[in-house]
């Protein structure tokens, strides 16, 4: 693209959000960020990536750590931080791309070009998905899941995002699209449209 542009997709468990961001990115022809952030900042680090996949997007927990000089002993914290500082040193070389959570829409709040989008679905339609892709996972289980992720976004979103509203708060994004009700090319094709009218 040759006007800089930064995408952040928030999304519900079972939304599939990580599906229309790829696709979105793909349609660009730009660069999607998810856990493979995780791999740069492994590498920078020099750390296997598995040992820090049980960190990513979890809220510090303040039982067990502290901080002190500045210095936090929250690895979750530390690698929130560390993944915000990479997406900003790319924003910072002109690059564009598309970011899946992260607090995207609180870093880059502001920003020229810089569009958040939230990717929301039916209870139903979320069901329907989880226990697909989770073999011999039942209803029940399948809403448990759904709840537990979806609270465990929401405490990481909000304990890092100081500007842009609290996750899921459909004011807070410049988007809201249920994917339940054009499914995923269409919602895709939808929040595509969108972006095209918004950068011209």
């Amino acid at each position: 693209m040759e006007k800089q542009i930064i995408i952040s997709i928030g999304r519900e468990y079972g939304s599939a959000g990580h599906i229309v961001a790829k696709q979105l990115a793909d349609k660009l022809g730009i660069e999607v960020f998810d856990r493979n952030l995780l791999d740069e900042v492994a590498g920078i680090k020099n750390v296997d990536t598995n040992n820090l996949k049980k960190y990513d997007e979890k809220p510090k927990l303040k039982l067990f750590s502290r901080t002190v000089r500045g210095h936090s002993s929250s690895p979750e914290e530390n690698i929130a931080e560390l993944q915000f500082a990479l997406l900003k040193s790319k924003a910072a070389d002109g690059d564009s791309f598309v970011i899946v959570g992260r607090c995207a829409d609180d870093i880059f709040h502001g920003m020229e070009n810089f569009i958040s989008i939230f990717i929301y679905a039916d209870m139903e339609a979320k069901i329907k998905r989880v226990i697909e892709r989770h073999e011999g996972l039942d209803r029940k289980g399948a809403i448990k899941k759904i709840e537990q992720h979806n609270k465990k976004r929401a405490a990481y979103h909000d304990y890092f995002c100081k500007k842009s509203g609290k996750w899921g708060d459909r004011s807070a994004y410049d988007l809201c699209v249920n994917s339940s009700k054009l499914g995923i090319e269409g919602t895709t094709e939808l929040v595509y449209n969108y972006i095209q009218q918004r950068t011209k």
